[in-house]
């Protein structure tokens, strides 16, 4: 069944099934557009129990993206709508509402502080002053994002857009508040967490909206959702961990304090790296080398086929730790959070969190021991529950992590009395 032909399925005979799904603006639905796979997530609308209902899952085909962002337009709605098809059959329902995933090395997800003089410091902070606050500290850290974009592309004339924004911190005189309305000073300090995409990048998701007839609620830089999945409801959760999402062709790398995202670094190694580099070692094609790849841990794999494929591996995770490495020493954190957490399809190689886990590669960054590695598991990700027969595992973190971005999107964050809830009502405006 094509998704371009929906009108068709309601008078089609042959198409009965598909005919009985109805339209719902209770649902909403998640892709994540890999560079390897598409997963599609359908979940009841809900801010503090989201049940998803259908699944979905397909293969990408080779060209469709390069280093994380779209290529190929046509080629990936095709994908896109096989993986959407299966989550309706499951869920018996048409979300058209969606959330989307972005990633790339020209993401630029930063914390920007900015100092605001007030100029009648016995004057109480307002909702209207803190709106105009942040609104300079979205334009400055744009500009930002700009110039390295610009940079990196050689086009001086790149336009970018913002994604994401979440608050970091407040402080008013030195002092740090969590709720500033009523405060009175001089002084107001905010640390906003920004994300920025090359507009060429959002209008390539915009027009696969388009060819698939879906309302786009929302863009979510894909490691800032992972966070998200990670933190739920609760806008005064404490975690304070280090996320990385491996997926085909970049690795997301996101910061974490005290629920806070500090930041967000990508680099294009992923998955499909390892794939290559096996390949090449053990002369085979890239299906036969993504195959042997995803048995690594068989204890059937004879020993001389195991040497070289060991080998291989060893050899790209080198480059990848190296990469690793950088992203995180480029964060400039004084104090890194001593708790890693790992999803996505790269991550289902045990050599990269065995080497998290045990290398010595972390002794060069501020960490105060050595982190504790561990895959993020579906059922710990709060106020999310899986109502399909479909297992899920750490694959589908992002995809989970969308659902949470477009619920903030559509429904809200939290308890719409406290602080945080009204300045992310701020930092959507």
């Amino acid at each position: 069944m094509s998704i371009f032909g929906r009108k068709k399925a309601e008078t089609d005979p042959e198409v009965e099934k598909v005919a009985t799904q109805k339209d719902s603006d209770d649902y909403l639905l998640a892709l994540d557009i890999g560079t390897e796979y598409v997963k599609a997530l359908i979940a009841k609308k809900s801010r503090t129990d989201i049940k998803i209902v259908g699944v979905g899952k397909a293969h990408e085909a080779a060209g469709n993206m390069v280093n994380g962002a779209i290529a190929d337009i046509a080629g990936v709605a095709k994908v896109c709508e096989e993986a959407l098809v299966k989550a309706e059959d499951m869920a018996n329902v048409r979300a058209r509402e969606v959330v989307i995933g972005i990633a790339g090395e020209l993401i630029k997800g930063n914390t920007a502080s900015i100092r605001y003089r007030r100029n009648n410091a016995d004057t109480p902070i307002t909702n209207d002053e803190m709106s105009k606050i942040i609104k300079k500290v979205q334009a400055r850290a744009g500009e930002r994002a700009r110039k390295e974009v610009a940079l990196e592309t050689n086009n001086k004339d790149v336009e970018v857009r913002l994604i994401n924004s979440a608050l970091v911190s407040l402080r008013i005189d030195g002092y740090k508040v969590t709720n500033p309305i009523g405060f009175k000073g001089k002084e107001v300090v905010v640390q906003l967490y920004t994300a920025f995409a090359p507009l060429v990048h959002i209008s390539a998701i915009e027009r696969v909206c388009d060819e698939l007839q879906l309302d786009l609620v929302a863009i979510a830089v894909e490691p800032f959702a992972v966070c998200r999945a990670c933190l739920g409801d609760d806008i005064d959760s404490s975690l304070s961990a280090i996320v990385m999402d491996i997926g085909g062709g970049t690795t997301d790398i996101a910061v974490v304090e005290d629920g806070g995202v500090e930041g967000t670094k990508m680099f294009s190694i992923g998955g499909r790296s390892f794939t290559h580099q096996i390949a090449e070692r053990l002369g085979l094609d890239f299906e036969a080398a993504e195959k042997l790849k995803l048995l690594a841990d068989s204890p059937n794999m004879k020993p001389e086929l195991r040497r070289k494929f060991d080998k291989a591996v060893e050899r790209n995770i080198e480059v990848w730790q190296s990469g690793v490495e950088l992203a995180i020493e480029d964060f400039e954190s004084e104090n890194l959070p001593g708790q890693i957490m790992l999803c996505g399809g790269g991550a289902s190689l045990s050599a990269i969190s065995e080497t998290l886990a045990t290398g010595d590669w972390y002794k060069g960054l501020p960490f105060a021991r050595r982190p504790i590695v561990s895959l993020i598991d579906p059922e710990d990700v709060p106020d999310m529950t899986n109502d399909t027969d479909r297992e899920l595992d750490h694959t589908f973190i992002t995809a989970m992590g969308l659902l949470r971005v477009g619920i903030d999107t559509l429904l809200g964050t939290g308890d719409d009395k406290s602080i945080k809830a009204k300045l992310a009502r701020l930092l959507k405006n």
